[in-house]
């Protein structure tokens, strides 16, 4: 079925052998100090919703941040909406991500978990998030907007927070720093790869993100010849931060991307 090969693949990969910059640390859920939890959301999740061989569409966003798969194992799923949308119980976390409050909206509005997670599987461009300590003080780094700091609520909330006497470690985005670009490359492609041969259609692929990691999956699509068509959707930060007011536009964008999975 397809929740084994997914199962197989998303809780065995590793980045061993890859030399980061430096400073640069690497955000895994699954080896995490909430590790046993997460693999077993991550596994009710997949033995949920894809217990078939019916190929879906990839969705791909950037990378996991602290709030979202960085505290449930997967993609744009903050503890909050784990157990109210997807009915799963989280224990000992507590978060709260705007990106995954945007998300879910669109999940409902696509007709909810069971329809969507029937068309399509969400997973991220590089599977593994990285942080990257700041002096206190120090102003917003890319990948990581003022709207996305909220602060993760339980006994594992310093985990999240990495704070430091020094200063706190903040979301960093693959393609934010070019050294851990070129450095995780290989990584990427050879996840991309095996996850595409689990079981994904590949007449077309949803990137979330319209500027870097759009024009980084280009490239690399241009390179491996993945997919046959790349479609490219803004990413629920920017929306839920910059376009809050015109929600139901991005929502409909995305449901407009569903609509044509099907034709």
């Amino acid at each position: 079925m397809l929740a084994d090969r997914l199962l197989q693949h998303v809780l065995s990969f590793s980045l061993a052998g890859t030399r980061l910059p430096k400073g640069v640390h690497v955000l895994d859920p699954f080896n995490g100090p909430h590790a046993d939890e997460v693999r077993r959301i991550v596994t009710t999740f997949h033995t949920k919703y894809y217990s078939d061989d019916r190929p879906r569409t990839l969705m791909l966003g950037i990378n996991p941040g602290r709030l979202g798969a960085g505290s449930t194992g997967l993609s744009f799923t903050d503890t909050k909406r784990c157990e109210s949308d997807l009915g799963i119980p989280v224990n000992g976390l507590r978060t709260h991500e705007p990106s995954s409050d945007f998300f879910y909206r669109m999940v409902r509005a696509a007709g909810g978990p069971d329809t969507f997670y029937g068309q399509v599987y969400v997973h991220a461009i590089c599977p593994l998030g990285f942080v990257k300590k700041t002096s206190a003080g120090s102003p917003e780094e890319p990948g990581d907007p003022a709207g996305e700091r909220d602060v993760a609520k339980g006994p594992l909330q310093e985990n999240l927070r990495r704070s430091g006497p020094n200063g706190s470690a903040i979301n960093l985005n693959y393609y934010d720093d070019k050294a851990l670009e070129q450095a995780v490359t290989p990584f990427v492609e050879q996840w991309l790869r095996t996850l595409v041969n689990c079981g994904m259609r590949t007449d077309r692929v949803l990137i979330i993100g319209t500027g870097k990691n759009a024009a980084y999956f280009g490239k690399l699509n241009e390179r491996l010849g993945l997919f046959n068509k790349v479609v490219a959707l803004e990413h629920p930060r920017y929306v839920m931060q910059y376009k809050a007011r015109s929600l139901e536009v991005y929502i409909d964008k995305y449901l407009a991307a569903l609509a044509e999975i099907g034709k």
